[in-house]
């Protein structure tokens, strides 16, 4: 849902300084840093009982980058190689590199790319653009300790939630929103929301305007929930039933994924990835409702694509994402029941 409105269009990414000619029929932004990460997600379409990941990659693979003046007949095709089933990790660092890593941003990226204020802040920890960042022993134990807190108060601070229930989607269930911001800047009525960006980023790589557009048909959204329906924190060693009524509100698709609650990485299991979606033939109740399960082992006379696995010992999410939102899941006519613990 982004400025073509999903029809497709130009796109035109100016550095840091940029003051030469800038040519109209673009969707034009500017960029505060030389680095720039660029995702986009593309919709499979609907195969034999399953998804059909051709659909999504044609589409993608019709996407060009290249620089602005290099002849149409020079612009070679993108090349999109097939990562599924690889491992990689794509993490934040958590040891003494972050720090490091921080330091080679700030000296390669322009002054204008972070704030004074900002600047100010990792200059009383000894990182300054051009200079050496040597933390003597008393400092490198601080950051060190630095690094072990941060997250696990970022995480305590989504545990315990907000006073003004701003992060729960419904007043009768245990879902919560992604976003709770009130902007896409994080901003609230007088203040800048830094729990809730904190906590996002914990999880997330980006984000974007679109993403707190209320959207119908197109768009999506995302409750997640990381508690069963007796206020409980889901536990890999347990058994969960999550009931869907039926008609899910997603005029694209829907998706189920787990997600470790710690950082938003997903479970390694035996299972290629932890989540299911409306692609797959996932068989339905009388009403048309869907049961999907969590546990360390599937079931008995539960389908393949109604389970997903979970590792005992280590706490998850659960996130359900709506592509092509539809107005039930506004007026909250259409609700996700929380899971049930069975065992």
């Amino acid at each position: 849902m982004g400025p073509d409105r999903t029809r497709g269009g130009l796109y035109l990414l100016l550095p840091p300084g940029y003051d030469g000619h800038v040519p109209d029929g673009y969707f034009t932004f500017s960029s505060r840093t030389f680095n720039v990460f660029l995702f986009f997600r593309t919709v499979m379409g609907q195969g034999d009982g399953r998804p059909d990941p051709s659909v999504g990659a044609a589409t993608a693979e019709r996407t060009r980058i290249h620089p602005l003046w290099e002849e149409e007949k020079s612009v070679p095709a993108m090349e999109f190689p097939n990562a599924s089933g690889v491992r990689v990790n794509m993490m934040y660092p958590t040891d003494f590199s972050y720090w490091t890593k921080l330091k080679e941003f700030v000296d390669y990226e322009p002054v204008s790319a972070i704030e004074p204020e900002l600047r100010g802040v990792l200059a009383s920890i000894g990182i300054v653009k051009g200079e050496p960042f040597a933390p003597n022993g008393w400092q490198r134990q601080q950051l060190d300790r630095a690094l072990e807190f941060a997250p696990k108060s970022t995480l305590a601070l989504a545990q315990l939630g907000r006073e003004d229930h701003r992060n729960l989607y419904y007043d009768d269930r245990r879902w919560e929103v992604a976003w709770c911001g009130g902007t896409a800047e994080w901003m609230q009525a007088s203040y800048l929301d830094v729990n809730a960006r904190s906590r996002f980023f914990q999880y997330a790589y980006s984000s974007a305007p679109a993403m707190v557009v209320h959207s119908t048909g197109a768009g999506s959204k995302y409750p997640y929930t990381a508690r069963d329906a007796d206020g409980e924190f889901l536990q890999g060693a347990h058994t969960y039933r999550m009931h869907l009524p039926a008609d899910p509100p997603a005029d694209l698709f829907w998706a189920v994924t787990a997600y470790n609650i710690t950082d938003g990485t997903m479970p390694e299991t035996e299972q290629l990835l932890p989540s299911t979606n409306s692609y797959y033939d996932i068989p339905k109740n009388d009403d048309g409702s869907i049961d999907i399960w969590f546990a360390p082992r599937k079931p008995d006379a539960v389908a393949d694509s109604a389970f997903i696995q979970t590792i005992p010992g280590r706490a998850f999410v659960i996130a359900l994402r709506l592509y092509g939102t539809a107005a039930a899941f506004y007026d909250q006519t259409w609700k996700p029941d929380d899971l049930i613990k069975t065992g």
